[in-house]
């Protein structure tokens, strides 16, 4: 006979099943907190651009771009442009810059223009030519502030002076920068080769001027600047004309560098053909030639050209200035005929003073010649506006007078 207690205890047994048991190999891996790496493989540009942000940069044609030198080859040179590939500079472009190329080191940054976005081999093209012009602008401004000495070749002439070469750039060296050795054998220069120093550099004018003079003549031209460091305007130096232009005298002055007599400069300058006399000039040949020894008046410096500005008319007083104390009004004098316009006639009264005649004033039909002389009255004086008037004195009876 069972127990009871013996059922109870089954029933238990029947109710609680029997635990299962698992297998290390069957546990599930518990959860990662990060997040999954994606492996997804990258198949366009886009796709590269949205991955790395902005760091990639996007080359376009005819665009100037920085980068950093990695390798210079023979032929080529590579560079680091930001880029899904490295930029390339080769071929024609390399021979074009190769003066400049050797002149880098890698590691250098340099500024590049993309020539095409992609070759065959998948490289950005990049070229070197607006660089290596910068570069050469670059050589001739430093020339210029250091003042040294270009080798250059005669290229052709002009009329106004030499195209030479150098660098593999144009320049110009005007007649006035030869020295006197070469004035009037600048066809002798083609082909040839001369020193010269760079005076004006402006890169965008494309203007590059030379000069001959500054390193043949350096030394004539250092006692120049120190004779017109000396020069002051009013003085009064002795000169030779050393030019007769249309449009006036070119004079050579001797000025004196120190208190010994002996220690002189010369410094050129030019009296302008308003500045020869106070009377009106047509002609400087009328007034000097080449060799006249004469005295000049220092009106100033001209900057650009080294000359000096001279005057021989202000070595006296302006005959306007006391005209009034002179021929006050009602005086009667004889002048001579200096030119005849339509509204009247010019007489000169002394050099400098020309008054009018003017045509109510003549009688009818009379006509006036060039240096023909003629007695006139003044009926008014206007110092200031530099204006006479006078009107003609009678000396016979006219043929209608009653």
């Amino acid at each position: 006979m069972v127990s009871k207690k013996t059922d109870s205890s089954k029933k238990e047994l029947v109710k609680k099943p029997k635990a299962k048991l698992v297998k290390k190999a069957d546990a599930k891996p518990a959860k990662k907190t990060s997040k999954k790496v994606s492996k997804t493989k990258i198949t366009t540009m886009d796709e590269l651009f949205k991955k790395k942000g902005d760091s990639i940069v996007v080359p376009k044609k005819g665009v100037a771009i920085k980068g950093k030198i990695t390798k210079i080859a023979k032929k080529a040179m590579t560079v680091d442009i930001g880029a899904k590939t490295d930029g390339l500079v080769a071929d024609k472009e390399f021979e074009l810059a190769q003066e400049l190329i050797s002149k880098l080191k890698v590691g250098d940054e340099i500024e590049a223009m993309v020539f095409s976005t992609e070759n065959d081999r998948g490289h950005i093209l990049l070229s070197l030519k607006r660089a290596a012009v910068d570069a050469k602008w670059e050589f001739f401004k430093n020339a210029h502030k250091t003042q040294e000495e270009i080798a250059v070749k005669g290229l052709d002439v002009n009329k106004g002076g030499l195209i030479v070469g150098t660098h593999g750039v144009r320049g110009f060296v005007p007649s006035s920068q030869f020295s006197r050795q070469l004035l009037g054998k600048l066809h002798t220069l083609r082909n040839k080769n001369l020193q010269v120093k760079v005076i004006e550099v402006d890169q965008q004018k494309n203007r590059l001027i030379f000069s001959e003079r500054h390193v043949s003549e350096a030394g004539e031209l250092e006692q120049k600047e120190k004779a017109l460091e000396t020069v002051k305007q009013g003085e009064v130096y002795s000169g030779v004309v050393s030019g007769v232009m249309p449009f006036g005298l070119f004079v050579t002055v001797e000025v004196e560098l120190s208190d010994k007599k002996d220690n002189l400069a010369q410094v050129e300058g030019l009296v302008h053909i308003s500045e020869i006399s106070w009377e009106k000039v047509e002609d400087p040949r009328d007034y000097n030639k080449v060799g006249d020894k004469i005295k000049v008046k220092v009106l100033g410096t001209d900057e650009q050209t080294g000359k000096l500005n001279l005057s021989i008319k202000q070595l006296s007083d302006d005959p306007w200035l006391s005209i009034e104390e002179r021929y006050p009004v009602g005086t009667t004098f004889t002048g001579k005929v200096s030119r005849t316009e339509s509204f009247g006639v010019f007489i000169n009264v002394e050099p400098g003073v020309d008054g009018l005649m003017h045509q109510t004033k003549i009688e009818r039909g009379k006509v006036y010649e060039k240096g023909e002389k003629v007695t006139v009255n003044v009926e008014s004086i206007a110092s200031k506006e530099r204006r006479m008037s006078l009107s003609p004195v009678l000396t016979e009876v006219p043929v209608d007078y009653k």
